[in-house]
């Protein structure tokens, strides 16, 4: 799996230690758990920053979109999305189930592997 980066400005340190903070608490209430690769997570987790900041809302970063305003306001594209909430099925392999054969056994990343990873 390729992830792009969105674009060149790095989100805050504010925003990504608050998507970090989000995405160690999502995993532990939801019984999931992160990618093998910690960089996968990584990056999606900087995407959410960068989203949170540009518009005060996590939306997805795996998705191309049209109108991201627009994509905000379905709501189905927020972090954690639909899919996600319904049914544990994330697009963005940052929330994984047990059986997923992308999912690790951890529930923390290490904040640097974020930063690293900008």
């Amino acid at each position: 799996m390729t992830l792009k980066k969105i674009n060149s400005r790095s989100p805050s340190s504010n925003s990504i230690e608050s998507m970090h903070k989000f995405a160690e608490l999502y995993t532990k209430r939801t019984n999931t758990f992160f990618c093998f690769d910690p960089s996968i997570s990584a990056i999606v987790i900087n995407g959410l920053a960068h989203y949170k900041e540009k518009y005060g809302v996590p939306l997805c970063p795996c998705r191309n979109y049209y109108h991201e305003e627009a994509e905000i306001d379905l709501n189905y594209w927020i972090c954690p999305c639909i899919a996600m909430r319904e049914r544990k099925e994330c697009h963005c392999k940052l929330f994984l189930t047990s059986e997923d054969e992308y999912s690790s056994s951890n529930q923390k990343i290490d904040i640097n592997i974020i930063y690293e990873n900008l």
